[in-house]
């Protein structure tokens, strides 16, 4: 059974990447997460797993936990801001930009920890659609 830290850290490494370069997989009967990235041509997948025992874990896009999560905070924290934020994300650099505009409002911890949470949870509600116990939680 996999630690949440170990689960955080392959979300992680999937998520450091564009969607699809990097992979992790969790073998349940080994109970060890492996790692393949395309852009360093490199892969710990041994090629005779078991795929019907293995999970992949998939990338943060997969959960909603962008503009939609934004979104969310901001209904939340500063309804009379969502124009403006909407405003924001109309073009590049808008985490930079909206970060600088919580920031400003002395909000960008309790976005930090918004964030984090709403993280944990996805992890959590994977971990149970897949079987996966977590031994203990960190932090």
């Amino acid at each position: 059974m996999p630690a949440y830290r170990e689960i955080e850290l392959a979300f992680d490494y999937v998520g450091s990447a564009s969607s699809g370069e990097n992979r992790a997989v969790y073998d349940k009967t080994t109970e060890q997460f492996y790692f393949e990235s395309d852009m360093l041509d490199e892969s710990e997948i041994p090629e005779d797993s078991d795929w019907d025992q293995c999970v992949e874990v998939p990338h943060k896009n997969d959960f909603d936990l962008g503009r939609e999560l934004v979104f969310e905070f901001v209904r939340q924290r500063l309804p009379d801001e969502e124009d403006t934020v909407y405003q924001i994300f109309r073009r590049r650099g808008a985490y930079a930009r909206f970060k600088n505009f919580l920031e400003r409002r002395n909000l960008l911890e309790q976005w930090y920890a918004f964030e984090e949470s709403a993280l944990r949870r996805a992890i959590e509600q994977w971990c149970e659609e897949n079987g996966l116990e977590i031994t203990r939680h960190e932090g």
